[in-house]
């Protein structure tokens, strides 16, 4: 793994695990009002995040590229809170943070790491060179 790669995969799961504990702090010790459950909370907030800790910690290319998915949902709660939680604006600009540097990560850690094992999506141009090549080194036995 080049140290890019490894660079990556550092950020993904440095932002992550703080995105996990960023969201207990704020969401069971920082919120004053709390309108919900604790089983609520936890289930809206922290179980999502933690779908995917196996395939990050075991460093699967795939998983880091569909954990964005779940990143995606606690940036919109982010940039929501910014906007309409009056009191809350910092906790929801340290999430918004947090879920930048997960993607980022993850992204970058995907890409790169799908590549240096020969997994990642090639180019359409690529696939249709190398099927123009096949069927004219076809087409050239025949004759």
């Amino acid at each position: 793994m080049t140290l890019n790669t490894q660079f990556y995969k550092r950020l993904a799961l440095g932002s992550y695990f703080l995105l996990i504990i960023w969201l207990v702090v704020w969401h069971f010790f920082l919120t004053i009002d709390k309108n919900t459950s604790t089983l609520f909370t936890l289930l809206l907030w922290i179980v999502p995040i933690l779908l995917p800790i196996r395939g990050l910690l075991t460093g699967k290319p795939y998983t880091y590229a569909w954990t964005n998915f779940i990143v995606m949902y606690y940036l919109l709660h982010g940039l929501t809170a910014v906007y309409a939680v009056e009191g809350e604006q910092f906790y929801a600009a340290v999430e918004i943070l947090l879920c930048v540097g997960l993607f980022t990560g993850c992204s970058f850690y995907a890409r790169l790491r799908g590549r240096e094992l020969g997994t990642g999506i090639r180019k359409l141009k690529e696939e249709l060179l190398e099927e123009k090549e096949a069927f004219e080194a076809h087409k050239n036995n025949k004759r």
